[in-house]
């Protein structure tokens, strides 16, 4: 076992393709949360998204129409949970646990076409002389553009809860979506915009599952980084920039044991690849164990039902 075969510089990099994923998905289920609508669908969205991403790769050969892919069909499924929730009043948790195993069923079908099948190289970000600097050139400029577009995309919703209108009006209508509608706006609509939100950005992050980390197509590839995005929402406290260190935290974790299983070290297979999870688990209980904390960040009216009187 020799620990010094373990590139810092190379784990940092890692770390943060690991990441990318969760991260899409959970920025997404934030701003859903924030509207005051629980989504437990990320996961079906996210396979979904992966497949369709991975689908359009291959058949058009351009990356970017596969994301656009990946983003319409995790729009369209959570769509689906919309109607359902929003216009029928179904249970939000029950109808987002169908909709994953919709997503898982429906992805696992039209994938039997595609098992084994290379998608074309992601384009990665270059930078003249600025991607040779010593250990910062690695770590942060040699990525691939969707690394650089989820943090963008964190920084934008962070500017739209804090600083426009819209963001406000979404966030008053998770806090109380009966003073929203005495106010005139429309909870119903303004809500179904954010569950659109949530899933196209989940399918986003499936699709740089089997598009970039992984790029082949693998039923079920997705393994749980759905159920791990929820998790970090409530690990963030609906905060985006801690949905950051969450995701960030969770990728570290799961690229050490990789490196860890590489080298050989005396801790059985099964340990180190449930460890990302462990950590996940621990750190969701130690922050819920301050139920008022939890309290004050949590969106009020977060999985309750509206249904305007009038």
């Amino acid at each position: 076992m020799d620990l010094s075969s373990i590139s810092p510089v190379v784990l940092i990099a890692s770390l943060m393709i690991a990441a990318t994923p969760v991260l899409l998905a959970a920025i997404g289920e934030l701003v859903v949360e924030k509207a005051g609508v629980l989504n437990l669908g990320v996961e079906g969205m996210m396979i979904t998204g992966a497949i369709f991403g991975f689908a359009a790769t291959v058949e058009t050969g351009s990356p970017w129409i596969g994301l656009l892919a990946a983003m319409a069909g995790g729009a369209m499924l959570s769509l689906i949970f919309a109607v359902l929730t929003q216009y029928l009043l179904s249970n939000q948790v029950a109808t987002g646990l169908a909709l994953t195993l919709f997503g898982l069923g429906f992805s696992a079908l039209v994938g039997q076409s595609y098992s084994g099948i290379k998608p074309p190289p992601f384009p990665k970000l270059d930078v003249p002389f600025l991607t040779d600097i010593p250990v910062l050139g690695p770590i942060l400029l040699n990525h691939d553009y969707v690394v650089y577009i989820s943090l963008l995309l964190v920084a934008a919703v962070w500017f739209f809860f804090k600083y426009t209108r819209a963001g406000l009006i979404l966030r008053s209508v998770g806090e109380n979506h009966a003073a929203a509608h005495a106010l005139g706006y429309k909870v119903v609509r303004i809500r179904i915009f954010a569950i659109m939100f949530g899933g196209a950005c989940a399918g986003l992050g499936g699709a740089y599952i089997s598009l970039v980390r992984v790029p082949q197509w693998t039923e079920g590839m997705t393994a749980g980084a759905g159920w791990i995005a929820l998790a970090l929402v409530v690990f963030a406290s609906w905060k985006p920039w801690r949905v950051v260190l969450g995701a960030y935290l969770f990728g570290g974790v799961a690229i050490l044991q990789l490196n860890l299983q590489a080298v050989g070290v005396n801790i059985p297979v099964a340990y180190l690849s449930m460890a990302p999870y462990v950590v996940t688990i621990v750190v969701l209980v130690v922050i819920s164990s301050d139920r008022k904390r939890v309290s004050v960040n949590a969106p009020a009216s977060l999985g309750r039902v509206f249904h305007a009187l009038h």
